[in-house]
């Protein structure tokens, strides 16, 4: 089979969505894109174009006025030192934004609709302009509505304030901007100032009024507040008479002597810890087995008390001695002798000396334990009677503190409401406020602001240019056909052995027609080009052998009435255009037929389609036709058993066919039909009513048979079978076809259909030799293949000599 590029599934599918995708592979793709939707594309432009041109010609024209505001933080000199740090805070940044929400208030909108009488300017009233309004207005017309209410006019009137007017900070700065976009300029410029000056006149009065309530209010509070600080100050003094609470520099006496009885009950338990350790050591080295004289000593030796007795150190060291000496007369004399048992009766007396003296210690001890503890008792009843009364002193020093605390409040509180009244009464004498207009909005430089033209037609281009890439995405989603060769090989996983062009009714070309127009367009001399073939072949007289026959072929009578004249077929498209793509296709087809012989046996090639009408008989006519051209022995098999178009398009006449000569009814020489150009052997299917066990005409053994006899007869037999997805005639061919050529016709055949017809029969799938793209437009192709689209130009073929 030909061995032709597969791509991997994984290549081609994850180009785009692989991190190494490179820039131009992304330029590619959106290019090729383009390429193909660009109608569409172009369309969805310009509609976004024209809806900016309708709303710019209908949108009325308004104008933008604008006054400025500054947050003045600094106070007048003069009240500065009467209101001193007790005044009003400093702007800050929370202040500035609060006012800012201030200026839209409907507050503000109110003072200004009354100030400038707007309710009783048309000027005001109609600012609702527009395309939607005059469609409003002519309903109207036609449904008059009842009259409004004032307030449902102020109502109104206050949205018309609030949804044109725009106030802003500048930066982070202490100046707001105040806009306001209107039809008329003049009224633009007169609602801003307005929203300036009211606000600044309500900032003035609310001040005004806030130091007034203030002022009453703290008078009130602070005659009730004095009278509170004197009452709980006088409770202080009351409560400490009573309960005799003393302090010497801020602390009780009843807390200096609970802290002298709790360092001296410290101090007790810690000797009385001692003394015991000291008890439960000698009683331990007392209670220890006298049998091993060696631990004893080493327990002595860890008792400070005893290594300071010198009695118990003398002894010790007199033990040492003895034990040493036993030790080496042990040695000379043996253990046995007298000296040495002596010294060991003396080194006894002598332990027995340091027991004794060790119970004299212990019972010093005993007395030291017993004098620790009375001492930790007598300090532990000291502390507990102490924290007895400490704990009544306490009790009255908690609401002790909460007299105080309370007089202090009251004190405090009383001061501050003092300073405040004093503030109020300074404030409400002067009213001031930070605001200050430092620019006002006039007539002349009031601009028109919508609507912005560039920005509209901008938004329309950019909205444009969205909605035609959404669309062209979309469409490129709902494209499930096949349209390229990479696509045809990456989801079949086969060979694309051709993309066959497309070629109409009128576009039958005669050899002599091609060649001489191929002659006019190469530099070459005239008699360089071959001479047309004669379009038919004589037929030999009668009892004289033909060429075939002399080639070895089979011999049989060519009567003409079963000679084909086919010369307006498309498939007869691939003779008489030989320079043409079409040719060159099947020429293609034909060569990897040729290849797929290396190994192994591929003389009968079938060819088949997923679905109806998707070209496969006219490719089995012009595979057939190129093949028997070339000279080799070849057979046309219209196996199409339940639909024969080929036989249709070929052989109307034919009244026998393949049926007829697998049950032996007629011979073979009998049906079969001859093209005497090309020599190619057709043999039809001729069907007298409808047949529907053709499946098991094709699985039968006398069709196996057949089909053996012509393997040794022909060098390649074409068979057209029937399409995949209708029907299941195909299944039944695996022991006919050698390999198979699956028909796709471009930019109709479904992906689903042909992948899942090719799931659902093994025997193509193991056996395809490859694809064919069918009714190729070579135009709308190169749109679609980015990386290979100058292929499928005219101008690399015309070099060679090709003429479409």
């Amino acid at each position: 089979m030909l061995q032709t590029r597969i791509p991997n599934a994984h290549g081609p599918a994850q180009v785009q969505g692989n991190d190494t995708a490179t820039f131009e592979h992304t330029v590619s793709v959106a290019l090729g894109l383009i390429s193909r939707q660009y109608p569409v594309m172009i369309i969805s432009v310009l509609l976004c174009l024209g809806m900016a041109g309708v709303y710019l010609l209908s949108a009325p024209k308004r104008y933008t006025a604008t006054a400025v505001l500054l947050m003045d933080s600094r106070k007048m000199q003069g009240l500065q030192t009467q209101v001193g740090a007790a005044g009003e805070n400093p702007i800050d940044t929370a202040m500035v934004d609060s006012q800012v929400e201030v200026l839209k208030s409907e507050t503000i909108a109110s003072a200004v609709i009354r100030d400038l009488r707007l309710l009783d300017s048309p000027e005001f009233m109609r600012e609702d302009a527009g395309l939607l309004n005059g469609l409003n207005q002519l309903f109207a017309t036609f449904f008059p509505e009842e009259k409004q209410s004032d307030a449902a006019l102020m109502r109104s009137a206050i949205g018309r304030i609030v949804s044109g007017l725009t106030i802003k900070r500048v930066a982070q700065s202490y100046v707001i901007e105040i806009s306001y976009q209107s039809l008329s300029p003049d009224l633009a410029a007169r609602i801003a100032n307005a929203l300036a000056e009211n606000y600044i006149t309500d900032s003035l009065e609310s001040k005004y009024q806030a130091s007034r309530r203030a002022a009453v209010w703290l008078q009130d509070r602070l005659k009730e507040l004095r009278a509170q600080a004197s009452s709980a100050e006088r409770a202080v003094a009351d409560y400490k008479a009573k309960n005799n609470i003393v302090d010497a520099g801020g602390r009780l006496l009843t807390e200096q002597q609970l802290a002298e009885i709790n360092s001296g009950l410290t101090e007790a338990r810690a000797k009385r810890a001692e003394a015991e350790a000291k008890l439960q050591r000698i009683t331990s080295i007392l209670n220890a087995d006298e049998s091993d004289p060696q631990v004893i000593l080493n327990d002595l030796a860890t008792v400070n008390d005893s290594m300071a007795n010198p009695v118990i150190t003398k002894l010790r060291q007199t033990y040492l001695d003895y034990a040493a000496k036993a030790s080496d007369w042990s040695n000379r004399y043996g253990p046995n002798h007298l000296a040495v048992v002596n010294l060991r009766n003396q080194m006894r007396e002598i332990r027995r000396s340091i027991l004794d003296e060790l119970r004299r210690t212990a019972e010093a001890y005993k007395s030291d334990l017993a004098i620790a503890n009375a001492r930790e008792q007598a300090s532990q009843k000291s502390l507990n009677d102490t924290i007895a009364v400490s704990n009544d002193t306490s009790q009255a020093q908690i609401v002790l503190r909460d007299l105080e605390s309370n007089a202090q409040s009251a004190r405090a509180l009383s001061d501050n409401f003092l300073q405040l009244y004093m503030v109020s009464v300074q404030q409400q004498s002067f009213p001031i406020t930070e605001a200050r207009i430092i620019t006002q909005a006039s007539e002349l430089s009031t601009p028109k602001t919508s609507p912005k033209t560039a920005l509209v037609l901008l938004a329309g281009i950019v909205g444009g240019g969205i909605l035609a890439g959404l669309v062209a995405i979309f469409l490129e989603m709902l494209d499930r056909v096949f349209r390229t060769v990479q696509q045809v090989e990456r989801l079949l996983q086969t060979n694309c052995l051709a993309s066959i062009p497309i070629v109409g009714a009128g576009a039958d070309q005669g050899a002599n027609g091609s060649l001489s127009r191929l002659k006019a367009l190469m530099p070459f001399p005239s008699d360089w080009m071959p001479s047309p073939r004669p379009r038919s072949r004589p037929i030999p007289p009668t009892g004289q052998p033909s060429r075939a026959v002399e080639a070895g072929r089979p011999r049989m009578d060519r009567p003409d009435d079963r000679q084909l004249t086919i010369d307006d077929s498309v498939g007869r498209f691939a003779i008489n255009s030989p320079f043409s793509r079409f040719a060159e296709a099947f020429r293609s087809i034909k060569l990897a037929t040729d290849l797929s012989n290396y190994g192994s046996p591929h003389k009968v090639v079938a060819i088949t389609s997923a679905l109806p009408n998707e070209g496969k008989s006219t490719v089995s006519e012009a595979l057939a036709q190129t093949t028997a051209q070339s000279g080799l022995r070849t057979l046309l098999i219209d196996g199409d058993i339940r639909n024969p178009s080929l036989t249709h398009r070929l052989g109307r006449s034919a009244n026998v066919g393949l049926i007829e000569v697998v049950f032996g009814k007629v011979d073979l020489k009998d049906a079969l039909w001859v093209d005497p150009q090309t020599n190619l052997h057709f043999l039809p299917c001729v069907v007298a009513s409808r047949f529907s066990n053709s499946s098991d005409l094709l699985a039968s053994a006398q069709m196996q048979k057949f089909f053996q006899d012509m393997r040794g007869q022909y060098d390649r037999i074409i068979l057209d079978l029937s399409p995949l997805a209708p029907i299941i005639d195909v299944r039944a061919t695996g022991t006919l076809a050698d390999s198979y050529i699956l028909v796709i016709e471009w930019a109709k055949s479904k992906i689903e259909v042909v992948e899942r017809v090719i799931q659902e029969t093994p025997v193509v799938r193991e056996r395809l030799m490859g694809a064919v793209l069918n009714k190729v437009n070579v135009a709308a192709m190169s749109r679609y293949d980015t990386h290979s689209g100058g292929y499928y130009r005219n101008r690399y073929y015309s070099r060679y000599g090709y003429v479409d």
